[in-house]
């Protein structure tokens, strides 16, 4: 039985196999379900042509990556260091796009500028990245993104806004009077602007960024022939949660762009960068229960995996739901949230990991309180399987305390082979670097 109606190839006999083969707890992916959402986001409506850039900050690992550019997908990077693994997974530097916080000098600064002259896009961020790269880029006579902060921002929580006044990231509107006497002091020229106001906002205000954006080109780019709006497309993992309208949100941005030419004879290029839409559903956590424990009278029963905040920080960092799947150790489904089950066969159980820390729990809500939920009670040795962890889950992992190790991650090819594509992590390779 499929575990989400046919939107993913796995189900128990797979999570069997996955476990028995590589142990627990291991990240499980379903190649077929990424290069569908790939082949979905690239039919987003657009009225001049649209580039997708996948953003690699998700989830890195190199098949990954190999797999969604292979589907015609460009990269959206985050630091020097998520460039170089592009780079390392075959990945041309003139497909990678660059938006980043840092602001490399000395030796990075140097593998920057090559990087740029094979192609990379950089997307300048802050003043003081511009003043830096400026000189350069008007000698080798490169045109430049600017990422701009819009003063207005939407996310699922107030960590993934990145578009108010407590986020940083872009030159904010107030800076654009500088950063235009500097670049025409020099002579340099912005083919590409972009904006990014948060992740799994409302759509309404990804619709109000669309508009500011084009504005904002209109009155003060008239060298720019691409506009990106960012990502954070809503992709839900819960039952209850309702995605992002694609269809429709592309069709407003198309539907503008293309006055935006009546007006102005100008064709602009739409970028988006989606990164959970496209992996999120894809991955799952393989988890085994260990033990189960209780707080007594008024307390709270628990069912302790051996995969919690080290494998998936999610419901800590945001109080993000993750689907949960009960499995007995021969493999039959025993609940699902995709599933009703009779009340009276579930229990109101909180899933823990096993670092000390009381935040690891996977029932979190937004205040950081542990919030029971319905499942049906596993006994030690059953499987605890976690969905929605294609993205932001390894790659964002606090992996290595309490010493706990990296687990490994595995791929459901689309011939149905098990494949290994990165392995666990050795308690030698925590201790190497250390004097």
């Amino acid at each position: 039985m499929n575990f989400l109606n046919n939107f993913s190839n796995v189900n128990s006999e797979i999570i069997l196999r996955a476990k028995a083969e590589f142990g627990s707890p291991i990240y499980l992916y379903d190649e077929e379900v990424v290069i569908k959402k790939c082949k979905s986001i690239l039919t987003m409506p657009n009225a001049f042509g649209i580039r997708v850039r996948y953003a690699m900050k998700a989830n890195s690992n190199k098949t990954l990556l190999q797999i969604i550019t292979g589907q015609g997908i460009n990269i959206d990077a985050s630091s020097l260091n998520e460039v170089r693994r592009a780079v390392a997974a075959g990945i041309k530097p003139d497909c990678i796009m660059m938006t980043s916080q840092e602001v490399p000098e000395d030796d990075d600064r140097c593998e920057l500028e090559e990087l740029i002259l094979r192609g990379l896009k950089y997307n300048v961020c802050s003043l003081r990245q511009l003043y830096l790269i400026g000189s350069f880029a008007k000698e080798k006579n490169i045109e430049l993104s600017v990422r701009l902060h819009p003063g207005i921002g939407s996310g699922e929580s107030a960590t993934r806004n990145t578009g108010d006044n407590y986020s940083c990231f872009g030159i904010h509107l107030t800076d654009l009077d500088e950063m235009f006497r500097y670049a025409d002091q020099i002579g340099l020229k912005f083919s590409q602007v972009h904006v990014h106001i948060g992740s799994g906002g409302d759509p309404e205000m990804w619709r109000k960024n669309i508009d500011l954006e084009l504005g904002l080109v209109e009155k003060y780019f008239p060298d720019a022939g691409i506009v990106s709006f960012g990502g954070g497309l809503k992709e839900s993992r819960m039952p209850s949660e309702i995605s992002a309208d694609i269809s429709a949100l592309g069709k407003y941005a198309s539907d503008q762009i293309d006055r935006f030419y009546k007006k102005t004879k100008r064709k602009l290029i739409m970028e988006i960068e989606p990164g959970t839409f496209i992996v999120a559903n894809a991955g799952y956590v393989i988890t085994k229960v260990l033990d189960k424990k209780q707080t007594g009278a008024g307390g709270q029963r628990f069912v302790i995996v051996n995969g919690g905040m080290d494998v998936n920080t999610r419901p800590l960092l945001y109080g993000s739901k993750h689907p949960f799947y009960i499995i007995s150790k021969d493999g039959q489904l025993l609940s699902s949230d995709f599933e009703d089950r009779p009340n009276d066969l579930l229990s109101e159980m909180i899933v823990v990991g096993t670092c000390c820390e009381s935040g690891d729990s996977l029932c979190l809500d937004f205040h950081g309180n542990s919030i029971p939920r319905s499942i049906a009670e596993p006994e030690v040795n059953d499987i605890v399987v976690i969905g929605g962890a294609g993205a932001y889950c390894s790659s964002m992992a606090p992996f290595n305390y309490n010493s706990h190790t990296q687990i490994p991650e595995v791929i459901l090819k689309t011939d149905g082979e098990l494949k290994l594509i990165r392995k666990r992590q050795s308690l030698q390779q925590i201790m190497q670097n250390e004097l």
